[in-house]
């Protein structure tokens, strides 16, 4: 199996696809068409040569997936607040000054998203480690703790949104998104039949990135030995950006190799994945079929890596 180093991620009932710097947003609408819009992405980070050193090359990527991310749910929403009420017709200005004000609103919930995630995921877990200083003085022990702790907050995190009924939707979508992958990079023709069959778990999921930023997020909190409960805060924050990019490269890797290691590594973040992707219905299937064939040439790839013309 060789990546397609096509990724994507689910949105209000659809998905978003990406391939290189063009991406694709495929919404099934209240009317039950699908609309598909495909655009080229322009990364937020200027300087292109950054985004391919291993390493830094995540943190930036971590970065545009968000932004990203968040343009193509709010692309998706506006299907569902047209059905609220008579859309409302507006002039070239108005658009304008609502286009300037919807992508001021997205960077800010990006900006707020981080800072939260670094609150919640990094610093939170070290106030709750230090509660046992009390009673444990061994630091490599109270640093694996507070990782259990870390992973602890996500998994309950993800159980607890896991509950909310459009959630359960977006999760199915998201199975239908790795299913997509999946059929297309095990040589298969990609149809609801082929994709239906296929995985819902892959190795280069969000999903994954997030675990392993746990994980490695332990190994680098080993290194952390000042006695100031500041500077200990500080460091976790500072580190975070690092964390994002070695886990960034491991999940790379993970996408590139069905090494035994590499896949025993890659095992947690499958397992994790069980909560944030469900079995799509064929519609949801449908939907990610679109998203593909929008900005992806799944029978050149097929063709090229497993010798035979579809």
């Amino acid at each position: 199996m060789k990546s397609s180093n096509i990724g994507g991620q689910a949105v209000l009932e659809g998905i978003m696809m990406k391939n290189r710097d063009k991406y694709a947003v495929a919404v099934r609408k209240p009317d039950k068409e699908i609309e598909v819009s495909v655009d080229e992405y322009k990364s937020v980070i200027p300087w292109k040569s950054v985004t391919k050193v291993p390493f830094i090359r995540g943190i930036f990527n971590f970065i545009d997936s968000m932004v990203l991310g968040m343009k193509t749910l709010m692309f998706s929403a506006s299907f569902f607040e047209d059905e609220e009420g008579t859309p409302e017709v507006l002039t070239e200005e108005a658009l304008a000054k609502r286009e300037k004000r919807d992508k001021m609103i997205m960077n800010l919930t990006v900006a707020f998203s981080v800072v939260l995630a670094v609150g919640i995921f990094m610093v939170l877990p070290y106030f709750l480690s230090n509660i046992l200083r009390k009673h444990i003085e061994s630091r490599a022990v109270i640093t694996i703790l507070e990782g259990v702790i870390r992973v602890g907050i996500f998994l309950a995190y993800i159980l607890l949104v896991s509950r909310m009924e459009d959630i359960q939707r977006t999760f199915m979508y998201h199975g239908a998104e790795h299913k997509c992958i999946n059929c297309i990079e095990h040589g298969l023709t990609l149809n609801v039949e082929n994709v239906r069959a296929s995985s819902k778990q892959h190795k280069r999921c969000g999903t994954s990135f997030l675990f392993f930023v746990m994980i490695v997020s332990i190994i680098f909190c080993f290194f952390i030995t000042t006695e100031s409960q500041i500077m200990r805060v500080l460091l976790r924050i500072a580190l975070f950006p690092l964390i994002a990019g070695v886990s960034y490269e491991i999940i790379k890797l993970a996408g590139n190799s069905d090494n035994v290691i590499v896949n025993l590594l890659s095992r947690p973040g499958l397992w994790v994945q069980n909560l944030t992707t469900k079995e799509p219905d064929d519609s949801m299937i449908e939907v990610a079929i679109c998203a593909v064939e929008a900005v992806f040439d799944w029978k050149a790839y097929e063709a090229e890596n497993f010798g035979r013309e579809l």
